[in-house]
């Protein structure tokens, strides 16, 4: 895979930031999409560590024209693409009674649209190199709450929408398939902590253990583990593996 280029958006940090230093020990070129592009430069310095040429596009996906602007980079840098994660796109965990319209697009907008912007424009470079794509779900599109309900909708439209570009992947030579993490201890999450513990009157350490002792599961995932999950699936050893939605939760999802 040492002349492989892979496009990993949500570079900038949590699991994005982590997969794309997990495939720079296998890809000749990881490019680096996300809309912080001064985290972005810390990222490419991992990922000349661990051994590939890092190419920063720092893009809002969540825009019509950064799908062009990440791949016309990616094609002009390096020649192919072989591997694209979407990966980018932070839901508003906002009760369903109370969020607006203008934030259900926002939501809807980056990591649904801005993936399957993505996806298609990248796709015929993708025929060419029978290449792979991983869309990132989430736990809550098969177990919807209330107070979740956005990120359950648009992380279920994922899933929705890798199995259909899975489908027409069979005839292109393309595999496609998304994973569902489960509660995975990001920057984003520590962050959504410490906010959250004094508005309860706890401690942050003590939010930190009640979230998973409430989902049933003995611990938080961390970005790594995913990553490693993500390197497998786009390695040679899964190429047969398509259509498919891999769950990585702890234990998270009860049911079949």
């Amino acid at each position: 895979m040492k002349n492989t280029v892979a496009i990993v958006t949500g570079a900038s940090q949590g699991i994005g930031r982590s997969a794309a230093i997990r495939l720079a020990r296998d890809f000749k070129a990881i490019v680096l999409a996300a809309r912080n592009g001064r985290a972005l430069d810390e990222v490419a310095e991992a990922v000349r560590q661990a051994g590939a040429e890092p190419l920063i596009c720092a893009v809002d996906l969540s825009q019509a024209e950064a799908a062009t602007t990440v791949v016309d980079g990616a094609l002009k840098k390096f020649g192919r693409i072989d591997a694209l994660l979407n990966i980018a796109g932070a839901v508003p965990q906002i009760d369903l009674f109370e969020m607006t319209d203008e934030q259900w697009k926002a939501g809807m907008e980056l990591k649904l649209h801005g993936a399957r912007r993505l996806t298609i424009r990248a796709w015929d470079v993708l025929k060419q190199a029978q290449g792979s794509v991983v869309f990132m779900s989430g736990s809550a599109a098969l177990d919807p709450k209330p107070a979740f309900a956005a990120v359950a909708a648009t992380n279920a439209a994922i899933i929705a929408l890798a199995k259909a570009f899975a489908e027409q992947g069979i005839k292109d030579d393309v595999q496609v398939n998304s994973i569902v993490p489960g509660a995975v201890m990001t920057g984003r999450r520590r962050s959504f902590l410490e906010k959250w513990a004094p508005a309860h009157n706890m401690s942050v350490e003590d939010a930190t253990k009640k979230f998973p002792e409430d989902a049933g599961i003995r611990r938080y995932g961390e970005p790594e583990e995913i990553a490693e999950l993500l390197g497998f699936m786009v390695s040679p050893a899964a190429k047969w593996m398509t259509g498919t939605s891999v769950r990585m939760d702890g234990g998270e999802v009860k049911g079949i």
